[in-house]
């Protein structure tokens, strides 16, 4: 029995659909519906209860205290991120003497998992036996408290998402750049444009696909970030990098209120959703 030829693609699919479904979409369903119920790891108790989940949280300062950090922290980190991106794949797109070492070194972040990531830089960062602060001290620059500050904490969060990001990022903005016709540009510069006149005319309209993507990326993996959180700061010092999937969890396995970190991830997943619309419209194309 011969399949229909248009059933083919859909074959080929359905192995990466399938796993989609079951750890994409099937959480995401179950988290909504227990956002609807109000249950205690503690107790045993599931009672369903309506908005009353998102009427305790969005009555909660904690709640608001800690989307808004996760705000900043992603104004602060996307652009910075996806700068030192772009910035990057142009250096590494370079014929350059020695670029071929350096582009198999640029790359070990990536290798390296965040858990491990994050242990290795919280141990550079403190404040007493620190790689950092030593250096800092022999340039006569008094110690810095980096995790354990109000004001610096997020910031060293930021270093180290970016710390993985930015390689992360580069090779699909790389991609995108060695997808650009060389005549293209040759073209270009036979009209007489200058580099930079060729960059911001020619290269970043090409790579504008490319970039929507990386953005969109970027911000969904900037709103979970936990890992750092986690094995370093808890979420301090107050609240400074209270991040909300952190929330969710302190909320949930910590406190054991797991319908209001339901509710939390409701709201979350429809900012997301709202931010990555208002990413794509902004970077939308003729086509």
């Amino acid at each position: 029995m011969r399949l229909n030829r248009q059933l083919i693609p859909y074959l080929f699919l359905a192995p990466a659909l399938l796993l989609l479904i079951v750890f994409n979409l099937v959480p995401t369903i179950a988290t909504l519906v227990e956002s609807t119920f109000i249950l205690s790891l503690r107790s045993g108790e599931r009672v369903f209860a309506g908005f009353a989940n998102y009427n305790r949280i969005f009555n909660d300062p904690v709640f608001w205290k800690s989307l808004q950090v996760t705000i900043v922290f992603s104004l602060l980190v996307n652009p910075i991120q996806i700068f030192l991106a772009l910035c990057l794949s142009i250096l590494i797109n370079q014929n350059l003497p020695g670029i071929g070492v350096f582009r198999s070194i640029y790359l070990l972040p990536i290798a390296v998992s965040l858990n491990v990531t994050a242990i290795v830089w919280g141990l550079m960062l403190d404040q007493n036996s620190g790689m950092i602060n030593g250096i800092l001290t022999q340039w006569g620059i008094a110690r810095q408290p980096f995790l354990h500050s109000v004001d610096q904490a997020l910031w060293s969060i930021i270093v180290i998402a970016s710390w993985i990001g930015v390689p992360l990022w580069s090779l699909f903005i790389l991609a995108g750049l060695q997808n650009i016709p060389p005549p293209v540009l040759e073209a270009a510069k036979i009209d007489g444009a200058n580099a930079w006149q060729s960059f911001t005319k020619i290269t970043l309209p090409l790579l504008r696909r490319v970039l929507a993507f990386v953005l969109v990326a970027d911000t969904v993996a900037n709103f979970l970030m936990f890992a750092p959180i986690l094995l370093l700061t808890n979420g301090g010092p107050q609240l400074s990098t209270n991040l909300i999937m952190y929330e969710t969890y302190r909320r949930g396995f910590l406190y054991g209120d797991l319908g209001a970190s339901s509710a939390m991830l409701s709201v979350m997943l429809v900012i997301v959703f709202i931010i990555i619309g208002v990413e794509l419209y902004v970077l939308r194309g003729q086509d």
